[in-house]
């Protein structure tokens, strides 16, 4: 029997689940048990716990509905449990490190106590400075084990499920499941504190829980909020049936009282039902208020005897007097000209245009990625939608001439911004641009992370210099109602690294349709336009941005490259976007492709790729051409950016970590041997997931046409897509 059994819900947290686990597994004390409990198999987060439970056999996975809600997953979990002591840890928390071992020696101290609370920190979800809000209370408690009678303060209500440990005997005894429904945390502390006989502290930190950017779910409006008041009313029913003394029952009441006081006294908690919340809270307050009770003092006395005497109107109006004050005006863009400015406020007014739609790439570099795949399909599927790209003035002229767009910063520019019903973008909109009622935003990325994004950034000190304010970032991302994913593990960094309220569409990225719609007279064509010489392999190559340099660098001699690698070989250069100024940089074998409108393009042309830590490797990887990673300073570039995997452990093809030893790869044909191959295939079995051919039409029907999630095409199954040939493959043909 291990010691503690650790449970773990992984409910809408798959983006950092990996973090929980790891924090458990990652312990000096291993005497354990983990159970991650996920909704069913096949989601993102029962995938992660499989491969854990594949590498540790400490580890055991368990399903419960997402319907049977949190207090279901933690029963699932504990009917599974086997140690001694359990301990409950949300996902998107981690265990402090040496916190089992000081567990453990708490426990051995005050042998056999029912519930050992502990104090924990709260983090914002900036990781920030934390807090640690027990620690006072806990403060006061005996030092050693002790009844509940002795500190009738510390109840159960004040803390979460997961800053306690509880003896797994105990509970079995006395029945003690979580209640159904919300706020769950409530009825358990409560009931499981009327049920302790023995208890003890631990005065130090067990578990780092990291606020939600978003907020608690149990401060959303709605219905739910009702529940609050069954778990009151459930834990002071039991208290009444086991006659507990007025001291104990006391601190009790007034607890539970005053989280029901917090969610009367915000009425847009309950856009419907208030009043009748209020009438059932005075009833409960009348029925189990303990004999002798004294309200508090002040304000919040007011409400206590408004609350018992079922005042409902002045209990209104004392608590909205404070909360009628209108919010601040949303910022407005700062367009230079005020004019321009005024003319913009003025168009917010006006209604939206429920058939247009405005696309952006790249902050305005011009028709590409996955905004010009998407404004491609519309034309063909959602002819009555009018769109408008949106350019910077020094690209319009590279603009197809029958796209409509206009340019950043002009009058028409702020007007459509102000009228568009649609919005999509690979990046975001300018700082201040309005998020309208009823309008759409798509955030449709252009690439898989590998490297840390948004604000997985702040850790790292290089990066978070140049990256600006995360807040205002996060005010971006709060505009996106849908945000576009090519594989799991891109849902689930994107909900680490952009917390928002935002929908994941699993749809593939809709630039990379073409990697299985291409022929091979597309192939050759593109191929003659970049300047490619018949019958030459040409590899792509395309490194990434080092936050760490200040300009571009190759990091290889490309012709010493070809001139090892073999006569037939010429070089793509393609340097990362930011690195695009005009200027081409070919010579000899080296045709530079940095500035050419379309990365897809320039992937069909090549026969292998040849790059570091680019996200361009996983949209490379659709055609099932040969890749090759070239990583000369992948711990340089692992410490300073920060990466969600071990590139290295999983290769997408072979490695190579010298000009040498890459040249010799291609020289040898290991490139495209055996071995890369089976690389390529486990690569393209997690990074291709949904990029299929039919991920733009997938976002039209959805977002443009407003085509139910069922009715949208199903996902063809990786075995059976079929990749433009290369122009190789067309030579032996």
């Amino acid at each position: 029997m291990p010691r503690f059994s650790i449970i773990v819900p992984s409910h809408g947290v798959a983006g950092r689940l990996s973090q929980a686990l790891d924090s458990v597994l990652g312990q000096s004390f291993g005497d354990l048990q983990l159970i991650p409990v996920c909704d069913s198999p096949g989601t993102p987060a029962a995938a992660v716990a499989a491969g854990y439970a594949e590498r540790d056999s400490r580890v055991t996975p368990v399903d419960s509905p997402p319907s049977a809600g949190l207090g279901g997953a933690r029963n699932a979990g504990m009917r599974t449990a086997t140690g001694a002591y359990l301990l409950f840890l949300d996902g998107d928390d981690v265990l402090l490190p040496g916190s089992l071992a000081a567990l453990d020696a708490r426990l051995t101290e005050t042998a056999g106590v029912d519930v050992l609370y502990t104090e924990h920190e709260r983090a914002p979800w900036w990781e920030g400075e934390p807090t640690n809000p027990l620690a006072p209370l806990l403060a006061t408690a005996p030092k050693g084990a002790f009844a509940p009678a002795a500190l009738p303060g510390l109840t159960g209500v004040q803390f979460p499920a997961w800053s306690a440990v509880y003896r797994r005997t105990f509970l079995t005894e006395h029945e003690l499941t979580f209640p159904d429904s919300h706020f769950t945390d409530l009825g358990w502390g409560g009931l499981v504190t009327i049920a302790a006989q023995r208890v003890a502290v631990l005065r130090s930190a067990v578990v780092r829980h990291r606020l939600r950017r978003q907020g608690s779910r149990l401060n959303l409006p709605g219905p739910q909020q009702h529940a609050l008041l069954d778990q009151v009313e459930l834990v002071l029913t039991r208290a009444a049936e086991r006659a507990l003394p007025a001291e104990r029952t006391g601190p009790l009441f007034e607890q539970l009282f005053t989280q029901v006081l917090k969610t009367a006294s915000r009425p847009e908690r309950l856009p419907s039902g208030h009043r009748a919340f209020f009438r059932r809270a005075g009833r409960l307050y009348r029925r189990h208020r303990p004999a002798g009770h004294r309200v508090p003092g002040g304000s919040l006395g007011v409400q206590h005897r408004l609350l018992a005497t079922g005042a409902y109107t002045a209990f209104r109006a004392l608590r909205g007097a404070n909360r009628v004050a209108a919010r601040a005006a949303e910022r407005l863009p700062r367009p230079r000209m005020l004019r321009t400015r005024l003319r913009y406020a003025r168009d917010l007014r006006r209604p939206l245009d429920p058939h247009l739609a405005v696309f952006c790439a790249y902050w305005g570099r011009g028709y590409a990625c996955n905004p010009a795949a998407i404004h491609a399909k519309a034309r063909e599927l959602a002819p009555h939608i009018r769109s408008v790209f949106l350019v910077e003035a020094d690209q319009a002229h590279a603009m197809p001439r029958d796209v409509e767009h206009v340019v950043i910063g002009s009058r028409r520019y702020w007007e459509v911004l102000a009228r568009a019903t649609y919005l999509f973008n690979n990046a975001n909109f300018a700082e201040g641009v309005v998020k309208r009622r009823g309008s759409v935003h798509v955030q449709t990325q252009h690439g898989t992370p590998l490297k840390h994004m948004g604000v997985d950034q702040s850790t790292h000190p290089v990066v978070a210099a140049r990256s600006g304010s995360f807040t205002k970032l996060l005010g971006r991302v709060d505009r996106w109602d849908f945000n576009l994913s090519s594989n799991r593990h891109s849902t689930q960094m994107w909900e680490r690294a952009f917390p928002g309220s935002y929908e994941h569409l699993e749809y593939g990225y809709p630039r990379n349709d073409v990697y299985c719609t291409a022929t091979g007279e597309d192939v050759a064509r593109i191929r003659r336009e970049l300047g490619v010489p018949e019958g030459k392999t040409a590899v792509l190559y395309a490194p990434t941005h080092r936050d760490h340099h200040t300009g571009f660098e190759t990091g290889l001699d490309l012709e010493a490259f070809c001139a090892a690698a073999g006569e037939d070989v010429v070089v793509l250069l393609r340097a990362h976007y930011f690195y695009d100024r005009g200027r081409a940089r070919s010579s000899g074998r080296i045709i530079d492709v940095t500035g050419h409108r379309s990365s897809e393009d320039v992937c069909l042309a090549a026969d292998a790729l040849v790059t570091d830590y680019s996200s361009i490797m996983f949209d490379y990887a659709n055609l099932d051409r040969p890749i090759v990673v070239y990583a000369d300073d992948w711990e340089v570039y692992q410490e300073t950016r920060g990466v969600y995997f071990d590139l290295m452990a999983e290769p997408p093809g072979p490695v190579a970590r010298t000009p040498e030893e890459l040249a010799r790869i291609f020289r040898d044909g290991e490139h495209a041997g055996a071995e890369s191959r089976a690389l390529r295939a486990a690569f393209r079995e997690r990074f291709c997931q949904f990029d299929d051919g039919l991920a733009a039409e997938r976002v039209v029907r959805r977002v443009l046409l407003g085509e139910p999630p069922e009715a949208i095409p199903p996902v063809i199954p990786l075995a059976e897509r079929v990749p433009a040939p290369a122009a190789a493959s067309l030579v032996r043909s």
